[in-house]
């Protein structure tokens, strides 16, 4: 296997890139909202169904492109996947019915999800173990870039043209990254389609189930998303809605929880080198707990003043940043000739919950606090218990070490 790739940080930072895409989709958006709503003559609450319905869309693609590119190689599905997302985006960028805009986002996430699968299974085939999650860490890291500047850039550009600027900067960053992908990329896995695709998808999906602990890994990882989509979705509604700050304002508090994302990968990848992961998905899952304890006496106070508010829900971001890339090593690491159908059974879940999530945030929205946390505190709650219940699902967890990954 091509591990040298592990160290090349055009290779890491373009992977990592290609994760970003989505947040970036999802961030630069957000800003939108509120315009949107007298341009297009909509509801806020439609409107802000443009966050649920992409991750809805990311949901639907991600089996598609795992199987094809464990049939056909790893950089054709993402040409055909990112060609998708650009095509879609454009179309976002000139609509004048809130249905059309939506129907673009559907068609966006579906493109978007060849480039959240491929980087994943990318890193599970070039390395494992403490590797891995380093890696994971770093992409997670470019990654949080998007949240931390994508809604202070995304304010700029509607405050200073219209709502429609933001959408031409996500379809402008998609051809960019296609020329990314084509500078810095390469082929990591030997495509396999012998079999046929039904029966190649099958055998990928009772290969993983059978793995308890890929079942443990992905039950952790499922979960906590629908909790931050859901505030996400919500966020600028809560930030000027309820407690009066600017869309500026906005901008900039958002950005707070894209610091606590860097901040959780920056922690992790600190400690990957002192503790094992098992014990940093301990620790994820504890902070995760901490979070979410205090949202459920928010929301039962149904009051509180925003700093606590969302001090917790910047907790609950640090916290992801170091339960997600430690456990999705543990839910891929005993998978790696499936490593693209294995990534994107983690990722349709994930965003089958976090699209529900942000959906169902958006439809709950009512002006209260409680509305607004509710969720990420049942998430965060949920989270916990999965992983008290571990010995039921999982004797042990181990990882491969460095040495048999080079002779797979």
């Amino acid at each position: 296997m091509k591990t040298h790739l592990a160290h090349s940080r055009r290779f890491i930072i373009t992977l990592g890139l290609l994760t970003a895409i989505a947040a970036l989709t999802v961030d630069l958006s957000l800003p939108a909202i509120p315009a949107m709503v007298d341009a297009l003559n909509t509801s806020l609450s439609h409107a802000q169904q443009i966050v649920g319905i992409f991750m809805l869309g990311m949901s639907v693609g991600q089996i598609p492109s795992g199987l094809a590119s464990d049939r056909f190689g790893r950089l054709p599905t993402i040409y055909a996947g990112m060609g998708l997302f650009v095509t879609a985006a454009c179309v976002a960028a000139i609509a004048n019915d809130i249905e059309v805009l939506l129907a673009a986002r559907f068609v966006q996430g579906i493109g978007a999800a060849s480039a959240i699968v491929i980087s994943r299974a990318v890193v599970r085939d070039i390395a494992t173990g403490k590797d891995a999650a380093r890696l994971m860490s770093l992409m997670t890291m470019i990654f949080t870039a998007a949240p931390v500047i994508a809604p202070s850039i995304g304010a700029l550009l509607v405050a200073h043209w219209n709502w429609r600027a933001p959408f031409i900067v996500i379809a402008a960053s998609g051809f960019a990254l296609l020329f990314a992908v084509r500078s810095n990329l390469e082929e990591t896995h030997t495509p396999d389609a012998s079999q046929h695709p039904l029966r190649q998808l099958s055998f990928s999906f009772r290969e993983f189930f059978s793995h308890r602990q890929s079942v443990f890994g992905l039950l952790l990882l499922i979960v906590a998303p629908a909790g931050h989509m859901s505030v996400i979705a919500v966020s600028a509604a809560l930030t000027v809605g309820i407690y009066g700050y600017s869309i500026t304002q906005y901008g900039m508090i958002f950005a707070c929880a894209g610091l606590s994302i860097l901040a959780g990968s920056i922690t992790n990848r600190w400690l990957i080198v002192r503790y094992d992961v098992v014990q940093l998905v301990t620790l994820g899952v504890a902070l995760i707990f901490t979070a979410s304890a205090q949202l459920v006496v928010v929301a039962w106070l149904d009051s509180a003043p925003f700093w606590w508010v969302w001090s917790c829900v910047c907790l609950y971001m640090f916290a992801i940043a170091i339960l997600m890339p430690n456990t999705t090593v543990l839910a891929l690491d005993p998978l790696p000739r499936i490593a693209g159908v294995a990534s994107s059974i983690i990722g349709t879940t994930q965003n089958v919950l976090g699209a529900s999530g942000a959906i169902l945030g958006a439809l709950i929205y009512n002006g209260t606090i409680r509305n607004t946390v509710i969720i990420m505190a049942t998430t965060g709650t949920v989270t916990a218990c999965v992983f008290l219940l571990r010995p039921l699902i999982v004797s042990e967890l181990k990882l491969h070490q460095r040495e048999e990954l080079a002779r797979n």
